[in-house]
């Protein structure tokens, strides 16, 4: 791998381990194995705590909403508040890198970070909640595409074969973890430890990134030269287009104005934020990376990935919950089984990756994820942690053949600072997929059900003597405790329409499996067109 001037001006002097200090560009093979994976075990931990944090509140948004007397449609703006400003720091975080450097940029972020989540355990109000969740997204979404680029300039060779392998491991098994860790936290202390969890691994990780982390130079003139134009365009379009996916199927899309101006916002400001991108002389984000097509092909694959991640993770909870009637514990017990799997992929995906063509890898891994998601297109009301074992089991496993020839293809042409853009950009594909994801499947879902509702009330009414006569067996078996036999036909007739509601819901979920495996094996196509870097080699010295 060649030297790696991170900032203009970097001198031609010998390799030696860079520090703040000197204008040596950075020379991975000088510095010892034992420092670059120390530093590199930091800043991932860092990563797992903005990333955990996405879904830790998820299975205390009750607890929440009573603490600060929040109504339900305020609740949901502790999570979509979140997101949003995420959304915009992870592109935004490869110009602060260079400007700011590794080392300050990602410290920086783990101190607000680590600030943010003392005042959300603060909040005296939905307001503050909403406003300090807003703050620690967007402070702790720089640690996510930062670490990708840190771990690609410190490895190279067959080491930076595993540097997607665990950073893959920690983008999916941190919301996978989340909601079970969340339910544990306020079970046993209270919402509000929920942040305060937070203080002691961010400041760990805070004083160690500041005494470790001394692999760049700032280049402060740069935050001179920042257009705010071509920022302001970028918010406003990221954050309105994951205002739209989160709220959009809660309000029937379109047919709420909100959603409408949003949508518009959004698309007025990507225009918008394209033309800085071309003809800014300093834009914040740069989209070269697009010109190589395989970094297009990945980013779309990203995204595929994204969608399958969050959709699949965010689906089987509400289905033991709304369906198997699960509480927390009950459902973090069942879904404790994709970390396992997802932690046995991690080597056999890294050892892969070094050894096969990653476009083989690539085509197993969303083969086997689509084979995954197509097992869980049979579920039954009675499906349960036996039942649901082996489609989480391969599914998991699975994505992690998915990640790490995904991060190989879109990364390892890149050096220097265009790497970092390439991360940032990357990321946010995988985000948006998820955003997109979760937004389809919400939508999916209700249709799905509708559809399934009218099927079986027609069929209930072409049968309606089997109706009748199931209704007067419940009807039966309730009278044997309730006396008055008008009530024990009503709470029957009641009992069947939940036992109807609960089969349709359960052919929903059926259906919206079913779409995800189809939308899984679509992205096979696109496996052919990639060119991936040399196996387990470093990039090219061209891919500048």
């Amino acid at each position: 791998m060649a030297s790696i001037p991170l900032s203009p001006g970097a001198s031609a002097a010998p390799a030696s381990p860079a520090s703040p200090d000197d204008g040596a560009p950075f020379d991975p093979a000088a510095m010892p194995d034992a420092r670059k994976y120390l530093i590199f075990a930091v800043m991932a931990f860092g990563q797992f705590m903005a990333l955990i944090d996405i879904q830790i509140v998820a299975a205390s948004l009750n607890e929440v909403q009573a603490g600060l007397s929040a109504g339900p449609d305020e609740i949901s703006w502790v999570q979509t508040a979140y997101l949003m400003a995420e959304l915009v720091m992870i592109p935004f975080s490869a110009f602060l890198a260079q400007a700011l450097s590794t080392r300050w940029l990602f410290a920086a972020s783990a101190a607000l970070f680590t600030i943010a989540s003392i005042f959300c355990g603060l909040a005296w109000s939905i307001e503050s909640m909403i406003l300090f969740r807003a703050v620690q997204g967007f402070v702790g979404g720089a640690m996510i595409p930062t670490v990708f680029a840190t771990g690609y300039m410190l490895f190279e060779g067959k080491q930076r074969a595993m540097i997607p392998a665990i950073l893959g491991m920690v983008s999916v098994l941190a919301p996978t973890l989340g909601p079970t860790v969340g339910g544990w936290i306020t079970d046993a202390m209270g919402w509000r430890w929920v942040f305060f969890i937070n203080v002691l691994p961010g400041a760990i990780v805070t004083f160690a990134v500041l005494a470790l982390v001394r692999i760049d130079r700032p280049n402060l003139p740069m935050l001179r030269r920042i257009d705010w134009v071509h920022l302001a365009s970028m918010a406003v379009f990221l954050a309105g287009l994951e205002f739209v996916l989160e709220e959009g199927p809660k309000h029937d899309w379109f047919s709420e104005p909100e959603i409408a101006i949003g949508a518009w916002l959004s698309f007025v400001a990507f225009g918008l934020f394209l033309e800085r991108s071309f003809r800014s002389e300093g834009p914040i984000v740069k989209l070269t990376p697009f010109r190589k097509p395989t970094f297009v092909f990945a980013c779309v694959f990203n995204l595929v990935i994204g969608f399958g991640l969050y959709a699949s993770t965010y689906l089987v909870p509400i289905f033991l919950g709304r369906v198997q009637g699960y509480n927390a514990a009950e459902i973090g017990t069942t879904v404790f089984v994709s970390g396992l799997a997802q932690l046995l992929g991690v080597p056999i995906a890294a050892a892969l990756s070094q050894k096969v063509d990653q476009r083989i890898v690539i085509t197993f891994g969303l083969s086997l994820f689509a084979v995954g998601l197509w097992m869980f297109s049979f579920m039954t009301p009675e499906w349960g942690f036996a039942a649901l074992f082996w489609p989480q089991v391969v599914r998991s496993f699975a994505i992690m053949l998915c990640i790490v020839p995904s991060v190989g293809l879109a990364l390892g042409n890149f050096e220097g600072p265009e790497l970092r853009y390439a991360s940032g950009l990357f990321n946010l594909m995988r985000n948006l997929g998820g955003a997109i994801g979760i937004a389809l499947v919400n939508t999916w879902l209700g249709d799905n059900l509708r559809l399934h509702m009218l099927r079986l009330s027609e069929a209930l009414g072409r049968s309606a003597d089997a109706a009748n006569e199931a209704a007067a067996g419940l009807a039966q078996h309730i009278g044997r405790t309730v006396s008055d036999p008008a009530l024990a036909q009503q709470m029957a007739e009641g009992m069947l329409g939940r036992i109807v509601g609960r089969e349709a819901l359960t052919l929903a979920f059926d259906d919206v499996f079913r779409l995800m495996a189809y939308l899984f094996l679509a992205a096979l196509v696109m496996v052919p067109f990639c060119k991936p870097p040399p196996i387990g080699g470093p990039a090219p010295a061209d891919a500048h």
